[in-house]
């Protein structure tokens, strides 16, 4: 390691500046929203098995929630606009404009070029958890999701129901083509109920047991028509391992939800983004 300047404490002393200030960005109604979400009817349950995942189709304007229903398990969350599939999730940009994890208030933003919100987060019922002593926190988008491809890496073992593979195989399975074909459009994830941060001392990612139990859940609104995959990740609730067949697993629910007619009326369906895509030509 180099010797430090003599102005070394200076340099680390200098105030933090926020990149992206969210004070512009658009607002969602939230009283709306929740006014919506609590006279609104179940219109459809999937089920995401232990080590495995499921498909499922939002409406634009239709709320799902994810629920915990026998056991502590977390889960990565795909999503693409359903009509096209090129926009898809963006954790990246959801991250640098609301923090390495979220919460209700909270959207989920699409990529390049469209970048507006997928879907919003109307109630969490973690939202007591915050950050702890550890700088952990809940329903992150730090982590890219469990895969085959560091697995190999790491261990030199093929391990074939880590979320990236389950994603796959369930999208596969949706749209009717070979795992090949579907694979390109997995991406990085939410990990919904997955409680991470980064250590103080090295920067690693870690993870730690989740505080989710039976009867917690995160509903979003879809802004748009929306086809998401949920994984049931083999790490169960992360509190040991991931990616292997020790792990205590139980399966998750997605649960689609009607609002009445009439109960968003003020709701505007986000556009694209304004960029004209010149860039400078």
């Amino acid at each position: 390691m180099s010797l430090p300047p003599e102005d070394a404490e200076a340099r680390r002393a200098v105030a933090p500046v926020i990149c992206y200030p969210t004070e512009t960005l658009p607002q969602p109604d939230m009283a709306l929203y929740a006014a919506a979400l609590a006279g609104a009817e179940e219109v459809d349950k999937i089920r995401a098995a232990p080590r495995d995942a499921a498909c499922f189709e939002v409406p634009a304007g239709h709320f799902f929630r994810i629920d915990s229903v026998e056991g502590p398990q977390v889960g990565d969350l795909n999503l693409w606009n359903a009509r096209d599939l090129s926009e898809r999730f963006y954790s990246g940009k959801t991250r640098a404009l609301h923090g390495t994890h979220v919460t209700t208030g909270d959207r989920l933003w699409s990529s390049f070029p469209n970048l507006r919100p997928m879907a919003t987060i109307v109630a969490d019922t973690l939202d007591w958890y915050g950050i702890d002593a550890f700088g952990g926190s809940v329903h992150d988008v730090i982590g890219t999701r469990c895969d085959p491809y560091t697995g190999a890496l790491l261990s030199g073992q093929a391990y074939h129901h880590c979320c990236h593979s389950n994603l796959t195989r369930a999208l596969a399975t949706w749209l009717d083509c070979p795992v090949h074909e579907a694979e390109p459009h997995i991406h990085d994830v939410l990990n919904v109920f997955m409680c991470t941060g980064f250590t103080r001392d090295t920067g690693q990612y870690f993870m730690k047991a989740s505080p989710v139990r039976p009867g917690d859940h995160l509903t979003f609104l879809a802004e748009i028509d929306l086809l998401g995959a949920l994984s049931a990740c083999p790490g169960g609730d992360c509190s040991a391992e991931h990616s292997s067949d020790t792990a205590q697993c139980h399966p998750l629910e997605v649960t689609i939800l009607r609002p009445k007619a009439g109960a968003l009326d003020r709701w505007v369906r986000p556009k694209p983004n304004a960029y004209d895509r010149s860039h400078g030509v």
